[in-house]
Order: C-alpha cells, then structure tokens, then sequence
C-alpha cells in the first residue's frame, strides 16, 4: 500500500513540526520572560540587525518571516509604538515603506540575543540526542 510507503516521511515531516513547535514555545517564554519580546518581535528585530542596509523595505523582510503581510506590518506597527523601531516612506517609490531598528531597539536586541542563541542551542542539542 502506497500509504505504508509514505510513513517515515510523514513521521519526519510531524517531528519537523514538533521541533519547530517546541523551539519557538521556549523561545516565546525565553524572550517574554526576561526581555518582554516576544519570538516574532525579536525575529523582526534579529533580520533588521543582520542586514547590512540601514533601512530594510517590508517587503524584503516580509519574504523571511513567516506571518502575514497584514500581521507583519501590525508587529512592526507594535515595534514601533515601542521605540524599537522606525518607519518612513522611500522617496523614489511611495509604496515602499523602510524600517530601522532604534537605538532603544539594538539595544534590546543585543541584551536579548544570548537568550535566543543559548534557547536555539539547548533544544537543538536536545533534539539531537532524541535522534541517537
């Protein structure tokens, strides 16, 4: 039957969703916990902070992370009211709206960083000897 034949890639495909399901649990808990971020706000500020572009269109950054384009622009909306970043109109292109991450939001992100690695690293390795 073609359905037994399908099973160990089934059973990746849920154990990939399990990992990823249990790494941003503690990553939300992580970053709420001791930074008041949570994982989609510091991953919005993690993608700004590694471009080497100053200002970084929302649509380059809405291709990297994974949540609509509406509910990405009410996070950056919230990342703003915040003083983490800012937002301003491109003045070739109308239609393009930049975001820089603040003083206030490098800052964060550079405090809250180590929680995010250290997070990555713990359920990774966790995940890792589950495999062995």
């Amino acid at each position: 039957m073609a359905a037994d034949a399908d099973r160990p890639l089934v059973c990746e495909w849920r154990e990939m969703l399990s990992l990823h399901a249990r790494t941003w649990g503690a990553l939300e808990r992580e970053l709420n916990e001791r930074h008041g971020l949570g994982a989609s706000e510091f991953e919005v500020l993690d993608r700004l902070i590694e471009t080497e572009n100053p200002k970084c269109r929302v649509q380059e950054l809405s291709a990297g992370i994974h949540l609509s384009q509406s509910a990405l622009s009410r996070l950056i909306a919230r990342l703003e009211r915040d003083g983490l970043v800012e937002r301003g109109m491109c003045h070739d292109d109308r239609r393009n709206i930049f975001v820089t991450p603040t003083e206030a939001g490098r800052a964060l992100h550079a405090e809250a960083v180590s929680t995010h690695r250290a997070v990555l690293a713990e359920v990774f390795a966790r995940a890792t000897e589950i495999v062995r």
